[in-house]
């Protein structure tokens, strides 16, 4: 069983900032890629940021200059740090990993429950 819980969501006004993190536990013997994805109302979720296991980073074009995604594999943790941030944001912010439970074992990806951001104008 591996769980990914979200947190540092919350309300803030357009310009402000937040930091997310995201921490995977259960049974886990190595995460690939963990990433950031967001879901606006009426909106299919989309790609925030990404990181691969090695530190290799990309961003969707509306967030590139303005957040930065980071992990610490020794915590298994991920984290979304969200500068100037703007109404267009606003949406549940979902992590998402890439792991094995075991070495060798399958990739398969899981999701956590989602964080709310809501940026005020």
């Amino acid at each position: 069983q591996v769980q990914l819980v979200e947190s540092g969501g919350g309300l803030v006004q357009a310009g402000g900032s937040l930091r997310l993190s995201c921490a995977a536990s259960g049974i886990i013997s190595s995460i690939n890629a963990m990433g950031w994805y967001r879901q606006a109302p009426g909106k299919q979720r989309e790609l925030v940021a990404r990181i691969t296991s090695a530190g290799s980073t990309n961003y969707a074009d509306s967030v590139k200059g303005r957040f930065t995604i980071s992990r610490d594999n020794a915590k298994n943790t991920a984290y979304l740090q969200m500068n100037s941030l703007k109404p267009d944001d606003t949406g549940v912010y979902y992590c998402n990993a890439d792991l094995r439970s075991w070495p060798g074992g399958p990739l398969f990806g899981s999701w956590g429950q989602g964080t709310q951001v809501s940026v005020s104008s």
